[in-house]
């Protein structure tokens, strides 16, 4: 990679300076390339090719020559460095420009079928002029609006919205309570003496110990679910636990839903093939 430093429109004693910090911001990333500075019209003295040398070699770059003034050429051949004579400025962005590469535009497929179709827009264009007719067919609003307004709009009625669900991260200890018109998900424990009410199903990752009633609005479908299953009192609908207080969860998640106007409690992993045979 050849790199090309364009020095002849500040003085040296500044921008020097300035490319020692730029080179330094990416230390290795020049490495092993070779540079070229361009002078342009001013001279630089000895000690500035010295030192300008210096700073691309701490860069791991290579002064390879220099371009600029004929007076320049001299001092280049007394640092071993090529010489280049330095064009005009117009002269100049007309060789960059040129040595440029020459990039061929490819149209891909759908690019080139796109083409088609403008091809055959403009030809359906001009037949409709030939013919009299409007460039682009145009819509009457007025016509459009009035067989809009002939038109009986649609019967409306009222959606019920679904109920939403509570979502409630951390430890429920025993005197709090979660009251919800909906699902009611705890990510944590409810200690004891706690209390979940919902009026859909109640989801607890963690251990439940205290009370949970779900379907409080007489829905019989809803379940009540726990990594650890252990409440003091469970309800579902109308139904209440026959054995409350007395069972000890399981180490597996489990879930409890109406069976028979009883509550029944199974592991979460066979929860459907159990509903499934019971023809829940």
């Amino acid at each position: 990679m050849g790199i090309e430093l364009a020095l002849g429109e500040r003085s040296l004693d500044e921008a020097l300076p300035e490319l020692e910090a730029r080179l330094l911001e990416r230390p290795g990333f020049y490495r092993g390339s070779a540079a070229t500075a361009a002078f342009g019209a001013s001279l630089p003295e000895a000690s500035h090719l010295a030192e300008l040398r210096r700073i691309l070699e701490a860069g791991g770059i290579t002064l390879s020559g220099v371009s600029g003034a004929p007076a320049l050429e001299p001092v280049a051949t007394a640092h071993g460095l090529a010489f280049a004579l330095e064009a005009a400025p117009g002269q100049e962005l007309a060789r960059r420009r040129a040595l440029r590469p020459k990039r061929e535009t490819k149209l891909s497929d759908a690019a080139r079928s796109l083409v088609a179709d403008f091809a055959g827009a403009r030809a359906d264009i001009a037949k409709r002029r030939s013919r009299g007719e409007e460039s682009v067919p145009r819509v009457d609003l007025r016509a459009a609006s009035a067989k809009d307004r002939a038109k009986e709009p649609p019967a409306l009625h009222p959606v019920e919205a679904p109920p939403g669900t509570l979502f409630h991260t951390g430890t429920l200890r025993g005197g709090q309570a979660l009251h919800h018109v909906g699902n009611i998900v705890v990510v944590g424990d409810v200690n004891p003496g706690a209390e979940l009410v919902a009026t859909g199903s109640i989801l607890v990752f963690g251990r439940l110990a205290g009370v949970a009633h779900a379907g409080a609005q007489g829905d019989a479908q809803a379940r009540v679910y726990a990594l650890q299953l252990s409440a003091t009192q469970l309800r579902i609908a109308t139904v209440i636990a026959a054995d409350e207080g007395q069972r000890e969860g399981a180490a597996q998640p489990e879930a409890a839903f109406v069976r028979d106007g009883r509550i029944a409690v199974a592991p979460y992993e066979k929860l459907e093939q159990l509903t499934a045979t019971l023809g829940s």
